[in-house]
């Protein structure tokens, strides 16, 4: 596990919860595998620029189509990810090489077709390597540019278009850092977010209880407390048991000076600002 993940669990936890947390972490410690393939490329002309975008389908191994993803990269995506890679981890990526440019014929369907079984190549080498699968600009090559479009439109008051995006990045983001279950907790709360703006309580309240277990541990990070006060309010509107919530609220309001806390959408708008 990340060293981020492997913090001790609370003292005041249940048996229950406690069981319940070393189930969720020895599940994150089986590592899911994941396929690459470029089945496909289109050619893209944009204003006086030209370029080719390159299909990658991910897959999980063993597992139906529901489980795949679908994004496109240009070369130069590629590209910017080998030079920080480079600078990362130089050592393992000694061997590792990467397609050069042409000065003529990079859109000839034969130069196209070998670039498609390189950068496959590429990224299932990349993948192969433990650290650099888990590391942050391996993980914002796959997800990065759909959840930045995707924040975007949450910022823009388009919510359905948002969590459209939402919901296809956080599967892939999930299974990217299968190690560390709190990275993908600003995820599910802009899912949150999204759902109970376009009054969806269900579904928000369903989300939100998947980002709080993932925080249960965690009382210190920076959604735990918005997250709470969502919930209390989802539960309150849902008739569900909102005082347990509401006691752990006012637990780690009486650990903490009393401090100004953003609300969960104003966490959420915060997120990929350039």
């Amino acid at each position: 596990l990340d060293s981020s993940a492997t913090l001790s669990p609370n003292s005041s936890m249940t048996t229950k919860e406690l069981q319940e947390y070393w189930r969720n972490e020895k599940r994150q410690c089986k590592q899911i595998k994941l396929l690459f393939e470029i089945p496909s490329t289109r050619i893209v002309e944009h204003h006086s620029s030209r370029y080719v975008m390159y299909k990658i389908i991910i897959l999980q191994t063993g597992s139906f189509d529901s489980n795949k993803s679908v994004i496109e990269r240009r070369y130069s995506d590629f590209e910017k990810l080998h030079r920080d890679l480079l600078e990362e981890f130089s050592e393992e990526m000694e061997d590792v090489t990467f397609p050069k440019k042409t000065l003529t014929g990079n859109f000839t369907e034969e130069i196209i077709n070998e670039r498609k079984l390189a950068f496959k190549d590429y990224l299932r080498l990349l993948y192969s390597m433990k650290y650099i699968r888990r590391s942050k600009k391996f993980i914002d090559f796959l997800t990065r540019a759909e959840l930045q479009e995707a924040y975007g439109c949450l910022r823009g008051g388009q919510y359905t278009k948002a969590l459209e995006i939402l919901l296809e990045a956080i599967g892939l983001q999930e299974r990217l850092t299968r190690g560390n279950p709190v990275a993908i907790v600003p995820t599910l709360c802009a899912i949150v977010v999204c759902h109970k703006d376009l009054e969806n309580p269900v579904s928000a309240f369903e989300y939100g209880e998947k980002a709080l277990s993932r925080l249960r541990v965690h009382s210190s990070h920076r959604y735990y407390i918005p997250l709470l006060e969502t919930m209390i309010t989802l539960a309150y509107e849902l008739g569900k048991d909102f005082l347990s919530l509401q006691e752990k609220l006012e637990e780690w309001k009486a650990k903490k000076d009393p401090i100004r806390v953003s609300s969960l959408k104003e966490l959420a708008v915060r997120e990929y600002v350039r």
